[in-house]
């Protein structure tokens, strides 16, 4: 990896912490805010949440031509740019079409940023470093949205909807400073799609030649179920599960959040230390097995006698174990897409696998809620356990499907080296450095 390359990576990164730490602002409080704050509502607040998942779902299948069209950067500052108004807007709307536009806005902007910046993370990185970038890219949101999340708890006040104007505001200006920050990283060119894979140029082709690819399809599905049966389940069935059962406290289920957090926070760099030598598969098959023992311990939090400290610890433990989980999966997953896609078509797999999450976190809690407002919480904690148990299984047979170098980049380039005697490295493309890429037209 080129010194070029480095600074570009250090600059992404940057402008990625800066953004979560906005997030993590507004994250936890929107809820209340447009429910009681503006008074507008549960119905409109939960519609106002679905409308980030709504509005990914509606820009995500044309953003990966975009970005492999035109660069990462343009699509990156402009993603930037529409989620900043949108949570400007939000900061200031007080009627119910406004939350809806302002929240649409928010969401498109929030989508298209992911798959660019992932791009611009595979750009900056090679096949045996790129595990380390995703990390701490996930490490970074992480501690971002944490340290935002209780600065937001100091300045916002139930009774000042002012407080919540200041809020969103925080988050307009990170978005904005993500913008100016990728915008001074000076990333390496990589081949048109069409010089990389002939033919692909079109945007159905581009798809066609994902969808043949029957290692990233198994893929896609893997992430449905893991983002179904994690991410998709902790505000909705989970916090309903541990409120309802096990009977925890609001203020209990927040230290449950904060010990998921503190766990990718304080494990993730010992984690990789761990994984990154080790098959992707197989580190995908354990996550399965620890979400598994996760789910156990909160049915154990509402169905095993005991005192409520018993149940307040188990709970907390099945935040703990799904945040190890999360830790192990950062290195993994995010690098596998990258590494299952031509040179040219890296934002086209990275925009699919997002929309695959998006997909799975609107769907998630949809059927988590319909749940636990029907009292089937045994059928949802099973569901969970297959679920988990569904994804060890599908973690080894995709193992099946990729080569050495895909399922394992450091253990394969290493024996290339003891065979030759000569380093191996693998980056997407060879770096040329080049000036900012222009802008969306």
């Amino acid at each position: 990896m080129t010194t070029a390359m480095s600074a570009a990576l250090r600059r992404v990164q940057m402008g990625n912490a800066l953004s979560a730490f906005g997030n993590g602002f507004t994250v936890p409080y929107t809820f209340l805010y447009v429910s009681q704050v503006r008074d507008l509502g549960s119905t409109t607040a939960g519609i106002a949440l679905a409308g980030f998942a709504l509005a990914a779902l509606f820009v995500l299948p044309f953003t990966g031509r975009v970005i492999d069209q035109r660069g990462p950067m343009p699509v990156a500052i402009t993603g930037a740019v529409v989620a900043g108004f949108g949570s400007l807007s939000l900061g200031l709307s007080s009627s119910a079409p406004l939350v809806l536009a302002s929240t649409a806005l928010l969401g498109a902007g929030m989508a298209v940023i992911q798959p660019a910046l992932a791009t611009m993370i595979v750009w900056c990185s090679t096949t045996g470093t790129r595990s380390r970038a995703f990390a701490t890219q996930f490490f970074l949101n992480n501690l971002g949205m944490g340290i935002g999340g209780l600065l937001g708890g100091l300045l916002v006040h139930e009774s000042e909807p002012s407080s919540f104007v200041l809020l969103f505001g925080i988050e307009a200006v990170m978005f904005v400073t993500l913008g100016a920050v990728v915008a001074t990283a000076r990333l390496p060119q990589v081949p048109r799609v069409e010089d990389a894979v002939p033919g692909a140029g079109g945007s159905g082709q581009r798809w066609k030649v994902l969808l043949k690819d029957r290692a990233m399809v198994q893929l896609s599905a893997l992430g449905f179920v893991m983002f179904f049966a994690c991410y998709g389940q902790f505000e909705s069935g989970l916090s309903a599960f541990a409120i309802e059962v096990a009977r925890i406290q609001p203020a209990t289920l927040g230290m449950a959040l904060a010990a998921n957090t503190a766990v990718i926070v304080i494990a993730q760099f010992v984690v990789l230390k761990v994984v990154e030598r080790r098959r992707r598969s197989r580190v995908i098959a354990a996550v399965g097995v620890v979400w598994t023992v996760a789910w156990l311990f909160a049915a154990a939090s509402g169905w095993i006698a005991g005192s409520q400290a018993m149940a307040t610890a188990a709970l907390i433990s099945t935040y703990a174990l799904f945040g190890l989980g999360e830790a192990m999966l950062s290195p993994t997953v995010a690098p596998l897409v990258a590494d299952l896609a031509p040179g040219g078509l890296v934002g086209q797999y990275n925009a699919a696998f997002a929309l695959v999450k998006q997909m799975a976190l609107a769907i998630g809690p949809a059927v988590g809620g319909v749940m636990a407002g029907a009292g089937a919480y045994g059928a949802y904690i099973s569901m969970l356990v297959v679920c988990s148990l569904g994804i060890t299984v599908m973690g080894l047979r995709l193992g099946r499907r990729l080569t050495a170098v895909q399922d394992c980049p450091r253990v394969a380039a290493s024996r290339v080296v003891a065979g030759s005697e000569q380093p191996v490295e693998q980056p997407v493309a060879e770096p040329v450095a080049k000036p900012v890429a222009e802008p969306v037209v």
